[in-house]
């Protein structure tokens, strides 16, 4: 017994039996018109029999039953009708399906069988969404659409489909050649994308919830009143809502792969949103422009939201149109299409700033003040979040960019005026180092585990790599309080941004393989905080690992920008101005680059990164010891190896890390990074001086991001001497460097 994905085909092969007489079933699902068709090719004749397992077999107190028709000839037809009355998008929404196959006759309601035995059987399932106010209403839409579909002769179909998928395959792909988890993470990245394809093309957006594989999930759910929810494909956490932030990452590495049309829905649901919500703004708040709320569903559901309204996650939250402009400014970058301009991106981008620039007052010095506003769902309720100091600040400017054409004098004045307006991005100081921070004074309490002050590297990228602030954007990177690999976490990607190779590999390696153990699909994402299988899980691992390839800066691209040297890899994506890249990686260089078309050739810098290390005095002879460890992962030596998210941790409150530089080096700065601080009251630095030790500096508490200067030491073994701490002291990392 053998079942097989076959990708490039788009179509899952199963075959049974001994050499020479095996059988076999191939099911696809066609890639240009909406039926699945199963076909069985077999050693021998044999009946065939096709029976309809209903989900809903009867009424619950959250569903109705389907219905199964009787009397359908040679058919299985069946429905499901909303039970919603209240919400017009809902209300008499019937999903169902027909199922019928050559030679196939009625074998009671729910099944269908050969007459004969035979060796070749065919059998094809015809589903349908409608909003029908009567039964006969959607059965006359069902047998349109099956006539529709079956005017098509099925070998033509099939041979249609295979070509839809192969030209989807030959878009974009990314092969890890060689390196720790290659094939893992190729499989990742592959898979993940085959999902999207098959999920991207209906008429709404992909769910970061299970998507469309929400079929038997092992686990169930336990509701806040204590009961569990019945596991069924009706059923996902978090609901029918389309969260913004969840689903987002599912969109941005889309254009890399060369994927726009996978884009449309998403598209396309925010675009039908925005005339109702310029009503309601106009009606709410009494002035022109609009949002869009962070948790809807694919209708418009706007609220009246004011400032005395208590606080909540997602209450006084107006980003998401920000950060679709931006999307779209990208999309229109990567496209060209001015048509997408004019009928989709202005509309909703200058409704957008059109909001912020009417609903918020100015202060005394005639900048916009944003407040009361959440600094995404982390911080709620404060001052100029930078989130949206930085979404204004990178979409006014990419709509100023765009060609006077297509653009009005009078919003160019508008956006030019506003970026005047823009408060400039909080920055502050955190234990002595200069840092972003996720709003203005005063500092708030936080409600979640996200990085706000993360956001001007990305989504909306003021910092990166050959842009000014860069060592201020690594350092609040550095430093960010939430640190989580997989799910909805963006880390990998902003890593990416920054050139920092070692993180944003250790943390694209646990995207795309954190398989939940109990799923058979190996990309069944493990459910994080979200539900099996987690997609903004996996769009984020698309993202970062292109991002780690090839980025772009107006028409400039980069090629290695954050690409660990240990990684070989080929690779084909794509670019703004309707640009492709493919290449051959191998020890940190390119070694074959094709450009199409070749004149974009000029804008190409490669860069040739091999593993970046955080600055310092890392080399591979490196060596760490120390008087104790808690074992694992905690060893010595995760206190220098240059990644921030592993550490050291003794177990005894007093404690040295000894570090062996592997020859003797010259450095006057120490950085140390401490976990759970302040544990450390007093310690010392010292320096090998034959076979004694030489204290050049002393202090009393590390804290997070502890950074000192002193004269010059040359030395090959240096210490941190522990002398007093209130637990055991746990290190992130130690780096010398010269000052």
């Amino acid at each position: 017994f053998r079942q097989e994905l076959k990708l490039r085909d788009g179509a899952i092969e199963t075959s049974a039996g001994p050499d020479g007489k095996k059988s076999r079933l191939r099911l696809w699902v066609d890639a240009n018109r909406p039926v699945i068709h199963v076909e069985a090719a077999c050693a021998e004749p044999v009946q065939m029999k096709v029976a309809m397992e209903s989900w809903r077999t009867a009424p619950t107190e959250w569903l109705g039953a389907d219905t199964i028709l009787s009397g359908q000839k040679d058919h299985v037809v069946w429905y499901y009708k909303s039970q919603n009355t209240q919400v017009p998008q809902m209300l008499n929404r019937m999903i169902g399906a027909a199922i019928l196959g050559d030679g196939l006759v009625s074998a009671g309601e729910t099944a269908l069988q050969s007459t004969e035995p035979l060796t070749l059987h065919r059998a094809s399932i015809h589903p349908i969404t409608a909003q029908c106010a009567t039964q006969d209403e959607w059965i006359a839409k069902l047998d349109a659409q099956i006539a529709a579909t079956n005017s098509t002769a099925k070998d033509t179909a099939w041979k249609a489909h295979r070509a839809w998928w192969a030209a989807f395959w030959d878009r974009s792909h990314i092969f890890i050649t060689s390196g720790e988890k290659s094939h893992e993470v190729t499989t990742g990245y592959l898979l993940q994308r085959f999902k999207n394809a098959c999920t991207g093309r209906g008429a709404h957006p992909i769910k970061f919830n299970g998507s469309l594989f929400t079929v038997d999930n092992p686990e169930p759910y336990k509701m806040p009143d204590g009961r569990f929810a019945p596991i069924t494909a009706d059923f996902r956490i978090w609901g029918h809502m389309y969260w913004f932030q969840n689903t987002r990452p599912i969109y941005w590495p889309m254009m890399a792969s060369g994927d726009f049309d996978l884009m449309q829905p998403f598209f396309r649901m925010y675009a039908g949103q925005i005339a109702d919500n310029l009503k309601k703004c106009r009606e709410f708040y009494g002035h022109d422009g609009a949002y869009f709320v962070e948790t809807g569903p694919f209708w418009s559901e706007l609220k009246k939201v004011s400032p005395e309204d208590p606080a909540d996650y997602t209450r006084h939250y107006y980003l998401p149109v920000i950060e679709l402009s931006s999307m779209m400014l990208d999309y229109f970058a990567y496209t060209q299409d001015r048509e997408f301009v004019k009928t989709t991106l202005l509309p909703i981008a200058e409704a957008g700033v059109t909001f912020y620039d009417q609903h918020f007052k100015r202060d005394a010095n005639g900048k916009l003040f944003m407040s009361p506003v959440n600094s995404i769902e982390m911080f709620w309720k404060v001052n100029n979040p930078t989130p949206d100091i930085a979404g204004l600040k990178w979409v006014l400017d990419g709509l100023q960019a765009l060609p006077e054409a297509l653009t009005s004098q009078a919003s160019r004045q508008q956006w030019k005026r506003m970026l005047g307006e823009l408060p400039e991005i909080p920055v502050g100081d955190r234990d002595g180092t200069r840092i972003i921070l996720p709003h203005d004074e005063p500092m708030v309490k936080g409600n979640n585990s996200e990085n706000p002050e993360l956001y001007p590297i990305y989504p909306f990228r003021l910092f990166g790599l050959g842009k000014p602030g860069l060592e201020l954007a690594r350092q609040t990177f550095k430093a960010r309080k939430h640190r989580m690999m997989g799910c909805w976490s963006q880390e990998a990607v902003q890593a990416a941004y920054l050139g920092d190779s070692n993180t944003a590999r250790k943390y694209v390696t646990s995207h795309l393989t954190r398989k939940d153990p109990r799923m058979r699909f190996p990309a069944f994402w493990a459910a994080g905080n979200d539900y099996i299988p987690d997609e903004d899980n996996g769009g984020n691992g698309l993202h970062a690992l292109q991002t780690m390839l090839v980025q772009f800066e107006g028409a400039k691209i980069l090629l290695l920008p954050a690409w660990p040297g240990k990684w070989d890899a080929e690779f084909k994506l794509h670019a703004p101005m309707q640009t492709t890249i493919e290449g051959v990686v191998s020890g940190g260089k390119v070694v074959k680059l094709k450009v199409t078309p070749e004149s974009r050739r000029k804008d190409v810098v490669v860069m040739e990164t091999s593993d970046f290390i955080l600055p310092g005095l890392i080399t591979p002879e490196m060596k760490a010891s120390a008087s104790s460890s808690c074992g694992g992962e905690y060893e010595p030596a995760s206190a220098i190896d240059g990644d921030p998210d592993t550490r050291w941790a003794s177990s005894t409150q007093q404690a040295w890390l000894e570090v062996d530089l592997g020859k003797p080096m010259i450095f006057s700065k120490a950085t140390i990074r401490e976990a759970f601080a302040p544990r450390v009251q007093a310690f010392e630095l010292q320096a090998k001086v034959g076979d004694s030790w030489k204290t050049f500096h002393t202090g009393t508490t590390l804290g997070a991001n502890f950074q000192a200067s002193f004269d010059p030491v040359t030395a090959q073994v240096v210490r941190l001497n522990i002398l007093q701490a209130s637990d055991w002291p746990t290190i992130w990392e130690v780096q010398f460097m010269e000052k």
